[in-house]
């Protein structure tokens, strides 16, 4: 995997999939994003983005049209759950005093050599062990 690859926070491919209008901005930053750059996900990013895009948006998405998504998202690396991530997981919530669903989406980007996270829910700038997280909502 190479080191240039970053990894994508729910929250982007959100943001990507969204018809509420409300965030266009954001929208346009993330299909940017997806059509752009080298990136990498995991298992708890796509079934964060099922349940966020089907039952949780103000404008919700069909199952079909979210699995369309998941299809052409996992074209690209996407790590799965096995029992080091949670451990790496777990470990990593104590240490940065973080959510452990926070700490698998560092674990699983760390699992891919990603050495960055584009994310809204962390910190900006802020580096856990080998990987930083980048708000890709701020840069542009």
């Amino acid at each position: 995997m190479s080191a240039d690859r970053v990894f994508l926070d729910t929250n982007v491919v959100v943001y990507a999939a969204s018809r509420s209008g409300i965030e266009d901005s954001k929208r346009r930053r993330a299909l940017e994003i997806l059509e752009l750059e080298k990136f990498a996900t995991s298992v708890q990013v796509l079934q964060e983005f099922f349940v966020t895009v089907t039952r949780k948006s103000k404008t919700p998405i069909s199952a079909e049209q979210a699995l369309d998504w998941i299809e052409q998202l996992l074209v690209f690396p996407c790590y799965a759950i096995d029992d080091r991530l949670v451990k790496v997981a777990i470990e990593m919530a104590a240490r940065y005093s973080i959510s452990y669903w926070d700490a698998a989406i560092l674990a699983a980007a760390d699992a891919l050599q990603c050495k960055t996270v584009y994310s809204e829910d962390l910190n900006n700038g802020q580096t856990y062990g080998r990987v930083r997280v980048v708000n890709p909502f701020l840069v542009h």
